[in-house]
């Protein structure tokens, strides 16, 4: 199973501080390995823009290969999703403005395109533009963090 990381994901991983969680870090570190988990070019953009750990900030830079830049189907999908007007709420009004880098709609592209799961911290919620609507209405798995890990057999 492929796994697109969303950027919330990615950055609750910042939580599992490598000195204590070793086996989280060398599970991720193996899936990356295996091409299991992969993001979006867009995720990496945010996350430099983020404040975030300096152990996921290195953790991400040696990693940056799993960044993908998107292919033409999923830019025809993207512009599937955005076109949806109950989906155009994905880019909100400040990103728009200030023209800040957007993944979510190339998250769930990309996992559309190569029949992968998203992972996300993100929730469903009856009629808004969240990645789990977006996930559901194109027949996209969508998970969380914690359920990622239950399904690799992590336990601490």
């Amino acid at each position: 199973m492929i796994y697109v990381f969303d950027t919330s994901s990615i950055r609750s991983l910042q939580h599992f501080y490598p000195g204590i969680f070793r086996s989280v870090w060398k599970g991720m570190d193996e899936l990356v390995k295996e091409g299991q988990i992969i993001s979006v070019r867009e995720s990496w953009n945010e996350l430099e823009r983020q404040n975030i750990s300096d152990d996921l900030k290195a953790w991400v830079k040696k990693n940056k290969r799993i960044f993908l830049t998107p292919s033409i189907e999923e830019l025809q999908m993207v512009r599937d999703i955005l076109s949806n007007s109950l989906f155009q709420g994905l880019i909100g009004e400040k990103q728009r403005l200030r023209g800040d880098p957007v993944a979510d709609p190339f998250v769930i592209a990309l996992a559309k395109v190569r029949e992968a799961a998203v992972v996300t911290e993100e929730r469903f919620k009856k009629g808004a533009a969240k990645i789990p609507n977006v996930c559901d209405h194109y027949k996209i798995r969508s998970v969380n963090l914690e359920t990622f890990m239950l399904e690799q057999g992590w336990s601490f």
